[in-house]
């Protein structure tokens, strides 16, 4: 008999999350969030961020050319 493990994929990110997720530092991400560049929702004292925020984030970044 196996039991398979059920992965839920999360909706919200913890700042420390979102941070790795991007590849970023935990102070970037707060600095995002405090600028308005990176949406967050807040529940009391909890600040977190949607995946969808995260995903419309990395869309909206601006991309590098490198013509010579």
């Amino acid at each position: 008999m196996s039991t398979a493990t059920r992965i839920i994929e999360p909706l919200l990110y913890t700042p420390e999350e979102a941070a790795e997720a991007l590849r970023l530092g935990r102070s970037t991400v707060y600095e995002l969030m405090a600028e308005g560049a990176l949406e967050f929702v807040k529940q009391g004292r909890c600040r977190r961020i949607r995946v969808a925020a995260l995903k419309a984030f990395v869309a909206g970044m601006p991309t590098e050319s490198t013509t010579h």
